[in-house]
């Protein structure tokens, strides 16, 4: 096998890599807001409910997307040693495990409902919420598909084909909530569950286009499923499940803090809260498509046997990161209104919300470099196949920091939303001072995450 030739790592590089990402990411969030924005003249009880639908559904999904991450990083290291057919076996390993995502997630959609009544949230909250749950749930598996093949491709270094799935979800999906909310073509208004269906039809039909275009290559390359290994799986579970682990217990302290922590604060505090964390989403998808093109640069440059590139790409990546992050806190500050005047609704009616929110999202502007940091270091960290670290790093300060440190000040001092907020930035920068000293002491050298090949 002939090494595939590999770029020189440059600016240049990592932006022609990333903004396909970039949009990618970018587009998967944007269903997320466009499902807000679209339901906000409905009430701040249709807001809460699709905004905290919306964040509990990824909380489900995150275990096995974080998984499928890692495809990324073994395609990225055998497309450069030139080993395509051992990448496209990864890339069904990925598939094996969206298909299991599927299975679990058809099983528990009829639990959504009682589990959200043990949570604190208004009647009229929960029930719209429950029924959100409900339809997005059956779209777990294309969600993971989509990441598993994204991050497949991603690791040959062709980031546009994922970029044009994400795009037509997200152009799909603004159509559907179009159609379904309220009632267009002779559709029923179906409200936030219209919000929801659009969702996950959009995400299935993204899907099922670029597996199409997936099992046609893999036809012209001489058959359509590869012989897979066992072995093979194993070795990717081994090292995707950490990374797995590490983002579902992140999120699962933020569904925590969103439906234990903040839930009981009313209604306004809770749409404003998941509102600005929602736009923050949007914002960090560019910063994440960034880290994910320097993750590719990582991963390929391991398996050509350059190490010594690796924390070159890193600092250009976090530059790159850094910049961008800088300048969305620095939009969050001096225009907080204008960022979060469509979801107040109403001018009169939405006051107290606008307020609310202009005062959280300022507050946001100070965990942007801190985001920055955290997602390319542990990017980095991935590709090279040290996810044991980040996964217990994540689970540390999630659940012996944030959720108690948030609970305490909210629920038992009454610090409200802002000692909330306050929290979320704390996290973040213990966050990214852990995974720099983790990647400043050099262990992801000693990773093997692909054996090398015998000569």
């Amino acid at each position: 096998m002939e090494p595939a030739p590999r770029a020189v790592p440059s600016l240049r590089v990592l932006l022609a890599l990333a903004w396909p990402l970039v949009v990618s990411r970018s587009s998967q969030v944007v269903v997320g807001i466009c499902d807000a924005a679209m339901v906000a003249h409905l009430g701040e009880e249709a807001l809460a409910a699709t905004t905290g639908g919306a964040t509990n559904t990824f909380a489900l999904f995150i275990l096995p997307m974080g998984v499928v991450f890692i495809v990324s990083s073994f395609s990225a290291q055998l497309f450069a040693r030139g080993d395509l057919a051992g990448a496209r076996r990864y890339a069904f390993y990925g598939l094996a495990v969206a298909a299991a995502t599927q299975v679990v997630g058809v099983a528990g959609a009829p639990l959504a409902g009682a589990v959200l009544a043990r949570l604190d949230y208004a009647p009229d909250v929960r029930g719209a919420m429950a029924e959100y749950l409900a339809v997005r749930i059956w779209s777990g598996g294309a969600a993971v598909g989509l990441e598993a093949l994204g991050n497949y491709y991603g690791g040959l270094g062709n980031t546009r084909l994922p970029m044009r799935a994400g795009v037509a979800s997200m152009v799909m999906n603004v159509l559907g909530n179009w159609i379904l909310i309220d009632g267009h073509w002779g559709a029923p208004a179906m409200g936030v569950r219209g919000a929801a269906l659009a969702s996950a039809l959009s995400t299935g039909a993204a899907f099922t286009g670029l597996l199409a275009v997936f099992l046609v290559e893999g036809r012209r390359a001489g058959g359509v499923v590869p012989r897979l290994s066992g072995r093979e799986l194993v070795r990717m579970l081994r090292f995707g499940i950490p990374s797995g682990l590490n983002w579902f217990f992140e999120f699962l302290a933020y569904a925590f803090f969103v439906n234990v922590v903040v839930a009981g604060l009313g209604t306004t505090p809770v749409a404003a809260l998941l509102t600005v964390v929602q736009v923050n989403s949007v914002s960090f998808m560019p910063a994440f498509g960034l880290a994910s093109a320097g993750a590719i640069l990582v991963g390929q440059a391991i398996g050509a046997g350059a190490r010594d590139d690796v924390p070159r790409i890193v600092r250009l990546t976090f530059t790159a990161t850094a910049t961008w992050q800088g300048a969305v806190g620095l939009a969050y500050l001096l225009v907080p209104d204008r960022i979060f005047g469509p979801f107040a609704g109403d001018p009169l009616a939405g006051a107290a919300l606008l307020e609310t929110g202009r005062r959280m999202l300022v507050l946001s502007a100070a965990w942007q470099l801190f985001d920055a940091a955290a997602a390319t270091l542990a990017e980095a960290l991935r590709a090279a196949g040290d996810t044991v670290f980040t996964m217990w790093t994540r689970i540390a300060l999630a659940w012996l920091v944030f959720a108690p440190g948030s609970w305490i000040s909210v629920r038992r001092l009454g610090g409200g939303e802002m000692a909330a907020a306050a929290w979320l930035v704390a996290y973040l920068g213990l966050l990214a001072l852990l995974l720099w000293l983790r990647f400043r002491r050099g262990a992801w050298r000693r990773f093997e995450l692909v054996p090398a090949p015998l000569d």
